[in-house]
Parts: C-alpha cells; sequence; structure tokens
C-alpha cells in the first residue's frame, strides 16, 4: 500500500478564504509561529521542502494549500503570536485565519500545534477556546517532543492535557526531528481525509 500523503505537492496560495477552490476534505493546521508547522507537515508528508521553514518565526502569511490524494487538502495557516510585521497587517492576517476556519464547509479537522515543553500559551489556549465557541472540530498536536527530558515526558504530558483539559491521551505527543508519533499523525490524517 502507498505512504498516504506522500503524494502532496503545493497547490496555491491565498490571502483570502474567498479566492479559494472546493476539494472534498481537507485539514488544517493552526499554531504559533514558531511551534514548527512547516517541520511537522515535511515529516508528515515524507518531504523535506514541501513546507517552507525558516529560522525567522512568521513567515507564512498566506493560507497555504497542498493537495493530497484525489481532491484532499492539507492547509498550513498563517502561525500567530511572534510573526513580525505591522499591527494593521497582523490583524490581517487574523481575519483570513478567522475568515478560512469559518467559511470551509470541507474542513474536517483543525490541528492545533502547541509546543510540548513551553505547554499551550495564553495565544494557544484563545485559539482551542475559539474553536470550541465556533464548534469546530479540534485536535491538539505537542510538537518538539524530542526537546522534553525523557524523565519529564510523562509529567509534562500530564500538565499539557490538564491545562487544556484534556486526557493525555487525547493529545498527539510528536517530534519532527526524531520522529515521534509522526507515523500515528499522519495515519490519522489520511484516515480523517477517507484517503485510507
Amino acid at each position: 500500500m502507498a505512504q498516504p500523503l506522500k503524494d502532496a505537492r503545493f497547490l496555491v496560495s491565498a490571502s483570502s478564504v474567498k479566492t479559494l477552490g472546493v476539494c472534498h476534505a481537507e485539514v488544517a493546521f493552526v499554531g504559533r509561529s514558531n511551534v514548527g508547522k512547516s517541520s511537522l507537515l515535511n515529516a508528515l508528508c515524507h518531504q523535506r521542502g514541501l513546507a517552507k521553514t525558516s529560522k525567522t518565526p512568521g513567515r507564512t502569511r498566506l493560507i497555504n494549500v497542498f493537495l493530497t490524494g484525489p481532491d484532499r487538502w492539507i492547509v498550513d495557516l498563517p502561525g500567530y503570536g511572534f510573526a513580525t510585521g505591522p499591527a494593521k497587517e497582523r490583524e490581517a492576517w487574523q481575519g483570513m485565519i478567522e475568515g478560512y476556519l469559518r467559511g470551509r464547509a470541507t474542513l474536517r479537522m483543525v490541528y492545533v500545534l502547541v509546543d510540548a515543553e513551553v505547554g499551550p500559551t495564553r495565544l494557544d489556549l484563545q485559539m482551542v477556546d475559539w474553536l470550541r465557541e465556533a464548534d469546530l472540530p479540534c485536535r491538539i498536536v505537542a510538537t518538539k517532543a524530542d526537546q522534553v527530558k525523557p524523565s519529564r515526558q510523562l509529567a509534562q504530558r500530564r500538565d499539557v492535557a490538564k491545562v487544556l483539559g484534556l486526557l493525555p491521551n487525547d493529545i498527539a505527543w510528536v517530534s519532527s526531528e526524531k520522529g515521534t508519533g509522526v507515523p500515528d499523525l499522519r495515519m490519522e490524517i489520511a484516515a480523517t481525509l477517507d484517503l485510507l
């Protein structure tokens, strides 16, 4: 059986949900500007340069759409928090993100990425609360799990889950660097997109 998501390719960048076409099903990734969204997308899709990574937080400024399988999308949304730029521009990004999240009937899941070591920030909690209030399905993915000391792993998972009002097993615990949890999350996304 072919590896799911391996065929992913860049489709389009958009500054507004209104310019996006239609698809059968899509999932979106959202998180702080330095949480490792691009690195995780690359790991999930078995490709190093699919999503552009940068040492400077906040480089993703558009809605970036990747096509995988027949008419299935993986969507990378601009990061929040450390993004640089004028306040007016940052407000526009927020409007763009909210417009996308509210405006896509085919959106199956929003993966909210939080830093496993840092834990959920105020902005992460605001995003999760907003998604819950908007009745949008969301799943927490703790990235950079390799940066948590082995002796702290279990306690940190409990702590992260508690802050979000979840159980430790409700959170995907991943490391793009080491590959931890990536295969399981890949299969979960493929199933969500009806690719299995």
